[in-house]
């Protein structure tokens, strides 16, 4: 079944509330086994409103609308689904009744215009609100088929978010899976990848996405997420959740066997969670010499529950002074390999750590040391091993210095990981 989200409020094409709504029925929607293939945001306007939805149920076979059912002039979604579907709005006293009971029970007077919350299309079927004041609606449009349900439907929910998933729980996902007949479920994973552009990672994956497609099921898709990366989405749908997770395990295993060490994270987990548990694992203490990112590494990590298991501390070494008095980099440029080496080493040794991690660069927008805004210096030591890197970075300040603080916890992560591995 082919279901579509149609989110009323002007405040969400003005950018004054974030729609949250529709991104969480995306994800309710595909879990109840619906296709979901478009999802529309339109303006407290009732000719609007009645345009959206007619293209919306041309396209689709369910209507999820969320937002306008409330008491003000400007809610007028039950008008509009209304004039859709070609009848006149009934006030239904039981719902009147209810809402009253609700102000009853805080102390409250009802306005008069609360009364608006009360009127529904004729033909439809109130989902009782249980937690505010707008009831829900199921509105059949179209003939009704052999099997009891119409053609196509519209779901009309409150916009209040709680709302929303109460009525979406209780009527809205037991209605569509009536109408589906067949149950399926539609599940997504993601991987989450550093070092490659988008284009290189379709290349290395090129086989398994020719593969896909000759049967359709599970597929792959690439989100470019700046400074965390490329992620690449894997969805599969099956008979029922535990069916689409084993073909989630299968092509994860297929992709991971190609990707390797470019994978950090599933789903959530960021590039800190997975030093975290390198750290943990290794039984490993952590120590940051910081100039450019001025705190950004140390605020990822201790971001981490249980961070102070493994990371010590951190020195903001952001004036020259710093590094040359506190970690004994030699007085000279601080934006070079040599700089960087001595602030991993000078950090390790004042905090008494198994490593000893550091950067230092230009963010902009002026050179520093005869070095271009994006030249970043990383240093690593673990244990009496030093090491450092040097990269150019692209975009403003900030980004300059986002991409460093994942950047070098990436190197730390490889170099970590490399101690797990068997060597030749």
């Amino acid at each position: 079944m082919r279901c579509e989200v149609v989110a009323v409020g002007t405040e969400l094409l003005l950018g004054q509330i974030v729609d949250t709504n529709s991104s969480w029925l995306g994800e309710r929607l595909a879990l109840a086994g619906a296709d979901a293939h478009f999802q529309t945001k339109v303006g407290d306007n009732q000719a609007r409103i009645v345009q959206a939805l007619r293209i919306a149920l041309d396209r689709s076979d369910a209507v999820v609308v969320c937002g306008g059912l409330g008491p003000t002039q400007d809610d007028i979604t039950r008008e509009a689904i209304a004039e859709v579907m070609g009848v006149e709005l009934r006030r239904d006293e039981a719902v009147l009744d209810r809402i009253r009971a609700m102000f009853a029970q805080r102390g409250r007077t009802m306005a008069e215009n609360n009364a608006r919350q009360a009127d529904v299309p004729e033909g439809a079927t109130v989902i009782e609100q249980r937690l505010g004041t707008a009831p829900g609606l199921i509105c059949p449009v179209g003939p009704v088929g052999p099997d009891g349900h119409s053609e196509k439907v519209i779901y009309a929910l409150p916009g209040v978010p709680y709302e929303l998933y109460e009525m979406v729980e209780r009527a809205v996902v037991p209605d569509l899976q009536a109408r589906m007949g067949e149950h399926a479920t539609i599940v997504s994973r993601v991987l989450r990848t550093w070092g490659e552009a988008e284009s290189s990672l379709a290349e290395k994956v090129s086989h398994r996405l020719e593969a896909l497609d000759a049967v359709g099921n599970p597929t792959i898709a690439f989100l470019a997420s700046g400074i965390e990366g490329i992620k690449v989405r894997i969805t599969a749908k099956a008979p029922d959740e535990a069916a689409a997770r084993a073909l989630l395990d299968a092509e994860e295993a297929e992709l991971r066997a190609v990707l390797g060490d470019l994978v950090f994270g599933v789903d959530d987990e960021s590039m800190e969670d997975a030093v975290a548990a390198l750290l943990d694992a290794q039984g490993l203490t952590l120590a940051v010499a910081e100039s450019v990112t001025g705190g950004l590494i140390g605020s990822r990590l201790t971001a981490v529950a249980g961070s102070s298991g493994y990371f010590t501390g951190g020195v903001i070494c952001y004036d020259s002074r710093v590094k040359y008095d506190l970690l004994g980099v030699p007085e000279g440029p601080v934006v070079t390999a040599e700089a960087a080496a001595a602030m991993a080493t000078g950090v390790q040794k004042l905090l008494g750590t198994d490593i000893g991690l550091s950067v230092t660069g230009v963010a902009g927008p002026a050179e520093q040391d005869g070095q271009p805004p994006g030249t970043v210096f990383f240093g690593l030591a673990i244990g009496d091993e030093v090491e450092t890197v040097d990269v150019r970075l692209p975009g403003d300040r900030d980004r300059v210095r986002q991409f460093a603080t994942i950047s070098v916890l990436n190197l730390l992560r490889l170099r970590l990981l490399a101690r797990t591995s068997p060597h030749p």
